[in-house]
């Protein structure tokens, strides 16, 4: 099923040429259709790489999807321009009275900072809240997951030595979770962050599952059933070369930056990488989707109740 977008979205042409099956605003509106209101908190930097990276993964499930671009009301973002964040995105203040079946957070390049110093930490602490009464289940990624687990539990992050970068195999821990329905024992999931949060910090009471954890890179995600939180710390949703320009981006500005793990075929940058997690991540984001279908309320939904 098609993913609603908004009207002339750089992502639209993309997704387009990729065969991603996208339907207009104005034709979503001719159609008798309800349907998955998702949110998308964009915090990175390079919008337009973000929306697109989310757009694909929305755009290859059974269901569909109106997605809605939302951008912190208190920080301006210094890295895309005026003109596309007016055009296509909404400040969390004026969406705040809405309903969403999902909201996805992304991260966002400030792990070493401390969660108190970010300019906009109280806001996102708000929508962290306004999340357990307007939103059916929240997908917080890298930074994000990080931020939400601190918010809701107060779990700490630590700075590692150096970046932990590359794709590492991760093992399925929960598996009989839906969110992991058709996975394999091990996966591979793409990995880039300065920082970690520990299995020895998670409190043991707050019912959190850990579903996917990793030898080398160590947590990954972790369910959280009471909030309705899933806090994912690495990048399902990256391209296939996002970690080699994240890598010639880093070397070409003198930093000490080493290449990333089990990625360039030989350890050659020379080479084209290998996908290895394409196929993990859509299944990944279509079992999401789906348990939003089968798990929303009527009164998220605005949907009258059934008689009995």
């Amino acid at each position: 099923m098609p993913i609603k977008v908004p009207d002339n979205l750089p992502a639209q042409r993309t997704l387009e040429s990729e065969g991603v099956l996208l339907i207009t605003e104005g034709a979503a509106m001719r159609q008798d259709v309800r349907p998955l209101e998702i949110a998308l908190l964009n915090l990175m930097p390079e919008k337009i790489k973000t929306e697109t990276q989310i757009a694909r993964l929305l755009g290859a499930t059974p269901l569909q999807i109106a997605l809605t671009l939302v951008t912190t009301s208190s920080y301006a973002p210094k890295n895309t321009s005026a003109e596309h964040m007016l055009a296509f995105y909404r400040p969390w203040g004026e969406v705040r009275e809405r309903k969403f079946d999902g909201l996805i957070i992304t991260g966002a390049p400030i792990e070493t900072l401390p969660f108190h110093d970010v300019v906009y930490w109280p806001e996102l602490t708000q929508i962290f809240d306004w999340s357990q009464t307007n939103v059916q289940e929240t997908y917080n990624i890298c930074w994000g997951g990080q931020a939400a687990l601190q918010h809701f539990h107060g779990v700490p992050k630590y700075e590692l030595p150096q970046k932990l970068f590359g794709v590492f195999p991760h093992h399925v821990r929960g598996g009989q979770d839906g969110l992991l329905r058709g996975f394999d024992d091990q996966i591979m999931v793409p990995v880039s962050r300065h920082t970690e949060v520990r299995r020895e910090d998670l409190p043991k009471d707050a019912g959190l599952t850990v579903l996917l954890e990793s030898d080398e890179a160590g947590l990954c995600l972790i369910r959280d059933e009471a909030r309705r939180q899933i806090y994912m710390f690495n990048h399902l949703e990256y391209d296939t070369h996002t970690l080699a320009d994240e890598y010639r981006r880093d070397a070409a500005t003198g930093e000490d930056i080493q290449l990333p793990a089990h990625y360039f075929p030989g350890d050659d940058p020379a080479l084209a990488p290998i996908n290895h997690w394409r196929a993990h991540a859509n299944v990944f984001i279509g079992n999401w989707i789906n348990d939003l279908y089968q798990s929303t309320s009527f009164e998220l939904a605005g949907i009258p109740k059934p008689r009995k």
